[in-house]
């Protein structure tokens, strides 16, 4: 294996990535808002940008779903306890020490343990928990009669209440991680251009200046 500056994050893939960013700030925004939390914004006015910012980033995962099938990008996010415990160490102890981080980036597996199994954790189960919830409260008005609906609603509410500070916990974290180790501008320079060293087989690197010269740069 030899380490080499590589094209491992598409142009669909960074777009995907800041349009999401931007997407979850407003519905982050406009929720604490329609909470109460603030009052920047007048409560209707609060509602229709959450209702709009969720149809937008539910048509955005859509079409970032089919990306990562047909691509076969999801191999990224295939759980592997192989390097776990050694990355879960350095965040827990290690980084503390500064000591170097045990994983670097290959060809198809630019996340390390911890981070696949947190993005596939996060696609699978906190995304979708937050579609359906979201989309239950939105149509309420075609399954709000019944005897139950009062207090069917008032959970819907809080289970997608609890997924968003979730999801903001989330944020949080990862914001963090970005300032250890590496600078932070180093760490957020390949979600820009899209380049990032990785270690390469002989093999991967025969393919790439074959087959793909542009994904390759040394």
């Amino acid at each position: 294996m030899s380490l080499h500056k590589v094209k491992v994050f598409t142009r669909f893939e960074r777009f995907w990535h800041w349009t999401q960013v931007l997407l979850i700030f407003t519905l982050l925004f406009s929720g604490a808002g329609i909470h109460g939390y603030h009052h920047l914004m007048n409560f209707e006015t609060m509602v229709w940008t959450h209702v709009i910012a969720a149809i937008a980033l539910i048509v955005l995962w859509t079409f970032a779903i089919f990306w990562h099938l047909t691509t076969g990008n999801w191999r990224h996010y295939l759980p592997t306890t192989d390097g776990l415990i050694a990355v879960a160490r350095y965040y827990a102890y290690g980084i503390f020490k500064g000591e170097e981080h045990p994983y670097r980036k290959r060809f198809w597996h630019k996340h390390n343990p911890l981070q696949a199994g947190s993005y596939l954790a996060l696609k699978t189960l906190l995304f979708p928990l937050l579609w359906l919830s979201g989309l239950a409260y939105l149509s309420y008005g075609f399954w709000s009669e019944g005897p139950l609906t009062s207090n069917t609603l008032e959970w819907v509410a809080v289970i997608h209440t609890a997924a968003a500070f979730a999801i903001a916990v989330f944020i949080i974290i990862h914001v963090y991680l970005l300032t250890t180790g590496h600078s932070f501008v180093e760490h957020v320079k390949p979600m820009i251009t899209g380049y990032d060293e990785v270690d390469l087989s002989d093999a991967e690197e025969a393919y790439l200046k074959q087959d793909e010269p542009g994904r390759i740069l040394d």
